[in-house]
């Protein structure tokens, strides 16, 4: 996949997935503007990505993406790739969880990929050539998870945003896609049944084993970074508006919301004849929810 000539944004690239899209953008030929919220972090993300330049900023507010987007420009001469991956992460249960835990998350994903999205579209627009955005999101945003009420939204928002800026850009030419990544990163090895397997991996270097790459689609980083790449090439043209996993040997599309189940009463329905029917009706195969618990083979 060639992506000489593009000029890419990956926030939060500092480390984890983000260095790993930076990286594999600029081995396809792409410019790169790397961010991390450390200049520490940034500076050594610098000397991994080729050609790349980096802007130590914390994504949220529209400074911030504005500071993107000129590194971009004033460096490279134009933007045409857009990759929303900053995040943090303040887990608590519901009732345990704090008006800025929640804040804060909301801030950083969800803030932060608007804001960096419209300064980088208005550029986009002006430029008259098109654009990627690739929104990452999460399979908590999908079905929810245990704890993460703050991230969850966040994740999910991300995702209805892709659908909903994919209708509003198609005529600039610029698609929209959320992606839906699962990988080897600092939050999953907390995960009891992948730790050991991550860490017998690192220490070996031995590949993770099937059931973890094709049934729990966990793997590398690196292996979350293909689509990636397809998606900011001009061979995905044609791909908007879609929620797209990846991870170990796995690759899906996501579905969208829609009517699992319809049910008609003349004159409308009372609360009455809803219990009435719902366990027969349209309440007869409810919608899971959830992470599913990995399945450890032998366990």
């Amino acid at each position: 996949m060639n992506l000489s000539g593009k000029v890419a944004i990956v926030t939060g690239s500092g480390r984890g997935l983000g260095l790993a899209y930076a990286k594999a953008l600029a081995a396809a030929g792409a410019s790169v503007v790397v961010n991390d919220v450390d200049q520490a972090v940034v500076d050594a993300a610098v000397a991994e990505v080729a050609g790349s330049v980096g802007v130590a900023a914390a994504v949220g507010g529209p400074a911030a993406a504005e500071r993107l987007v000129a590194a971009a420009v004033d460096n490279f001469g134009r933007l045409d790739v857009l990759v929303t991956n900053a995040g943090i992460l303040r887990d608590r249960v519901l009732w345990k969880m704090s008006d800025e835990d929640f804040d804060a998350v909301i801030d950083v994903h969800l803030r932060g990929t608007f804001t960096c999205a419209r300064a980088a579209v208005i550029r986009m627009r002006e430029q008259g050539t098109g654009g990627r955005l690739i929104l990452i999101s999460s399979p908590a945003g999908q079905r929810g998870n245990f704890g993460q009420t703050n991230y969850a939204a966040a994740k999910a928002g991300i995702a209805a945003m892709a659908r909903t800026w994919a209708l509003e850009l198609a005529r600039a030419g610029i698609t929209v896609n959320a992606v839906v990544p699962v990988a080897a990163t600092e939050m999953t090895k907390t995960i009891p049944a992948f730790a050991p397997v991550i860490e017998e991996a690192e220490r070996t270097g031995q590949p993770y084993p099937a059931w973890l790459r094709r049934d729990e689609g966990l793997g590398t980083v690196e292996d979350a970074t293909g689509l990636i790449t397809f998606l900011a090439s001009d061979a995905s043209k044609d791909v908007t508006g879609q929620a797209i996993g990846i991870g170990g040997d796995r690759l899906a599309l996501w579905a969208h919301p829609a009517e699992k189940a319809v049910a008609f009463a003349d004159g409308g329905w009372t609360a009455g004849a809803i219990a009435a029917e719902w366990a027969s009706g349209v309440g007869a195969s409810p919608e899971t929810y959830g992470i599913p618990a990995p399945r450890v083979p032998g366990s």
